[in-house]
C-alpha cells in the first residue's frame, strides 16, 4: 500500500508538472512553436522573447500554480499506514519539477523548472520561497541576467528553508528541497558557462541568439 501511494503520486505530479504551458499557449496565441524561438525553451524566460509579454508572464504564472498544486493536492492522498504526509509532499514537488524539465508530450524536453520549483517552493515553504523571489529580482534588476538570478535564488531557497520559521522538515523533504535546487542549478550548466564568458543574454539587450 504505501509504495503504490507514492507511485501514484508521483505520476500524478510528473503528469499534472509536464503540462507544457508555454509550448501550448504560443502556439494558440501566435501559431508558432516556441521550440524555434531563441533558446528552444518553454519556459517563461524564453515565451518572453517571443515578443509577447503578456504570454511571457502567464507563462510564468501557470507553470508556478502546477508546482503549487501538485504539492497541494497531497493533502486528499490518504496518510497513515506507512505513508507519510511529508514524504508524500517531497514525492509531489521533486516529480512536478522532472515533468516540467522532461515532459512526456515533447518527447521529454522542456524547461528548466525554475517556475516550476518556485510554486513547489511556495506549497512547501512559503516565507523562504518569498524570499528567494526578494533574491531573484534583485540580482536581475542590477544585472538583467535571468539566468544568474534565477541560479542564486535557487540557492538561496534551500538557505532560507532551514533558517526561516517553518515546520520540522522530515528527511525525505528536506532531500528534496536541496535536490530541487541542485538541479534547477544543473539545468543552467550552458548559461554558467556562458556568465564565465561574459557571452550570456543580457534581458533587454538586443540580440539574434536567445540562450536562457
Amino acid at each position: 500500500m504505501p509504495l503504490s501511494t507514492y507511485f501514484f503520486v508521483a505520476v500524478g505530479a510528473y503528469l499534472l508538472g509536464s503540462i507544457p504551458f508555454g509550448f501550448l499557449l504560443v502556439r494558440a496565441v501566435l501559431k508558432e512553436d516556441i521550440r524555434s524561438k531563441g533558446s528552444g525553451n518553454i519556459g517563461a524566460t524564453n515565451v518572453l522573447r517571443s515578443g509577447n509579454k503578456g504570454l511571457g508572464a502567464l507563462t510564468f504564472l501557470l507553470d508556478a500554480c502546477k508546482g503549487f498544486l501538485a504539492v497541494w493536492l497531497t493533502q486528499f492522498v490518504p496518510a497513515g499506514q506507512g505513508v507519510s504526509r511529508q514524504n508524500l509532499l517531497a514525492i509531489a514537488a521533486l516529480f512536478a519539477i522532472l515533468g516540467h524539465i522532461y515532459t512526456v508530450w515533447l518527447r521529454f524536453k522542456g524547461g528548466k523548472g525554475v517556475a516550476t520549483a518556485f510554486g513547489v517552493f511556495v506549497a512547501i515553504a512559503p516565507l523562504a520561497a518569498l524570499a528567494s523571489l526578494g533574491v531573484f529580482a534583485v540580482v536581475f534588476l542590477l544585472s538583467k541576467y535571468v539566468s544568474l538570478a534565477s541560479i542564486l535564488a535557487a540557492i538561496a531557497f534551500p538557505c532560507f528553508a532551514m533558517v526561516l520559521r517553518h515546520p520540522a522538515y522530515g528527511s525525505w523533504l528536506t532531500a528534496v528541497i536541496f535536490l530541487a535546487a541542485v538541479i534547477v542549478i544543473a539545468k543552467h550548466h550552458q548559461n554558467i558557462g556562458r556568465l564565465v564568458r561574459g557571452t550570456e543574454y543580457r534581458f533587454g539587450k538586443k540580440s539574434g541568439a536567445a540562450t536562457a
